[in-house]
Order: structure tokens, then sequence, then C-alpha cells
């Protein structure tokens, strides 16, 4: 996202919350908000899901602590202070802001899109400002390096940046192009496994050293869209599977999705309760550091709809079945 947005949204007021909202409080508002507006339950609605991408934009950055920090700090200053796009022959962020009170070269902020990802760049001159607070070793009495103080060249700035990947990319990994605010091409590698809002150095791809020092670094943070049907588990893949009453009382064989694959067959045990879990090995991420499995939690679908014959059949069953009351362990605990 470019600086530019986060002085022109207010993210609090997306989400109806006052400033000092806990982290707790604000991703209960978040979910009570998402379930109000999630295109699921708005078929058709083009407002609702506009509205349900608003909100989904606004908790990626509140409720991140440190994306939180940093959109406070920019709105704080919004009085005035405005980034512009970076391009050919521009220079924005807070160095044109502040004229260059710190004795910047001026870099170029803003924002920047590959067509494959939304990825936002932002100058590392902003870093300096607020007193390094991504990691920068540059403080505000202390100069260093080549013309600018004493000792060596100096390094490059580092680059924040941000992109989104789906969710079979992020689980099988693969190698995907980035375009930087100037009109760079990136080719970056996205390593099998990699988690919801990880973080991945590109070295040497930053902003180069002004007075011929080391370039510095990119740190690209991933977000990861949800699947609608495979959960991470750590290494292992979760998938809810519905099972008829027939098949989780007798027993059967059925079809389990991969990801990315073809079903596989699944044998469900007679008398399998719903929540179990069956698991089938080394059918989830695949890793350098290793492999782990497809986990399938059998839901007992139960009908919703019987015919006279159907519900004269299962009457006779329940007439025949054990006499057993299975909630009886249950009420003594509570006693207990």
């Amino acid at each position: 996202m470019a600086s530019q947005d986060w002085f022109d949204k207010d993210f609090y007021k997306v989400l109806s919350v006052s400033k000092d909202v806990s982290a707790a409080d604000l991703k209960k508002q978040y979910r009570k908000l998402a379930r109000q507006y999630h295109p699921d339950s708005n078929p058709g609605d083009a407002s609702a899901e506009a509205k349900f991408k608003e909100i989904s934009e606004a908790h990626s950055v509140l409720g991140d602590p440190e994306q939180r920090k940093e959109y406070d700090q920019i709105r704080a200053m919004g009085s005035g202070a405005r980034f512009t796009a970076g391009g050919q022959g521009q220079s924005g962020g807070f160095e044109d802001v502040f004229g260059g009170m710190f004795g910047g070269a001026g870099g170029r902020g803003g924002a920047g899109g590959g067509s494959n990802a939304g990825y936002s760049y932002q100058q590392g001159g902003f870093d300096d400002l607020l007193g390094g607070m991504f990691g920068g070793n540059q403080g505000f009495g202390q100069p260093s390096g080549g013309y600018r103080g004493f000792g060596g060249p100096t390094r490059g700035r580092d680059v924040t940046a941000r992109t989104t990947v789906d969710f079979l990319t992020a689980t099988k990994g693969d190698t995907i192009k980035l375009q930087t605010a100037e009109g760079t091409t990136i080719t970056v590698k996205i390593p099998a496994g990699v988690s919801d809002g990880q973080k991945i150095k590109l070295r040497g791809k930053g902003e180069s050293s002004a007075d011929g020092g080391e370039t510095g670094d990119i740190v690209l943070t991933v977000s990861v869209r949800k699947h609608p049907v495979f959960e991470r588990d750590g290494l292992n893949l979760r998938v809810n599977v519905p099972v008829t009453f027939v098949e989780a009382t007798l027993g059967a064989t059925i079809e389990v999705p991969t990801l990315g694959g073809d079903p596989v067959k699944l044998r469900v045990g007679p008398g399998t309760p719903s929540g179990r879990v069956l698991r089938v090995k080394g059918r989830g991420v695949e890793t350098p550091k290793g492999t782990g499995d497809l986990l399938a939690v059998v839901q007992v679908a139960v009908p919703s709809h019987l015919s006279d014959e159907a519900r004269s059949a299962l009457e006779a069953f329940h007439a025949l079945e054990p006499q057993e009351n299975p909630r009886a362990e249950l009420l003594a605990k509570a006693h207990e």
C-alpha cells in the first residue's frame, strides 16, 4: 500500500473502532464486520463486496502491530504532508516535505505494482526520519561514511515492500515478477511453505549507495490469500470432509481432494464420529525442512429432508438400535 493511501484512508473509521482499541477488540470487531459483509453472505451485492475488501484492507494494516505503529505515525503527521508516486524525475516521501533536512540525496517514494501481485514500494528515507524503526543503523546526530562523515562508504538504504500471493503459490513455491516504483522488474523466488506475514529479504535490490558503498536490500512482506477448502496447520493441510450418516455408521471409501493434485481415496471406518481426523501421509506442505500430511476432518452430514419411506425406516432403526444415551458420561462429569 502506498503511503499516500494511509493519509487518505481512516482505517479506524472503516472498522468503527477508536484509535486506542486493543488488539483483541480490534480482531473481534473485524470478524463481526467480515461476517456481515462477506460475499458468501451477500451474493451478487457489489457494495457489500467492496465494503468487505475495505474492511480486509484496514485490518491487514491495523492487525499488524508494526504496520499499525507506522500507520499511526504517518497519520499523525498528515496535516499537509503528502507522498507522491515515484517516477522519472520525481522525488517523494518525507525528504520533499522537510527539504532534505537530514542531508539525504532525495529518494524516490511512492507505490508501484506488478500485474500479478498487490505490490507496494516505500522509499527508505522514511525509516531514517523515524529513528531507524526498521533496523537501520543511521541515527539523528551520528554521521557515517564517506564525505557525509567519517569512515568508509555508506550502505544504501533498505526498502520495504509488500506482495500478495495465492494459497497454492505459498504452499508449493514459485517465482514471480514484481515492479518497483521506478519501473524496474525484479524476479522473486517465493519459497515453498511461506506463511502469511513472513518477510523475505532480497539482498542488493534496495537503494544504491550515494558514495560507492554496498547496495541496500528490499524487505518483502508476503500476504497469503485464504483458500476456500484448505487451511495451513504448520506443515500439514487441513480439509473438512462431509460424509453421510450411513457412511459414518457402516463405513465407506470416499474421495478426498488434495491441493493442486488429483483426489485420493480414504477409508472411513464403521462408527466414525464427526470430528475424527484421518491422515494422508505426505500430501501436505513440502519444504526442505520436511513434508507435512493432509488431515481430513470428518463432518457427518445430517439430511435436512426425508421422504416418508426414509423416515419410517429411520424410526424402525431407532427402535432396534442400542438404548444408549451418548450424553450420559457428559452429564455425569458435569456434576463431579
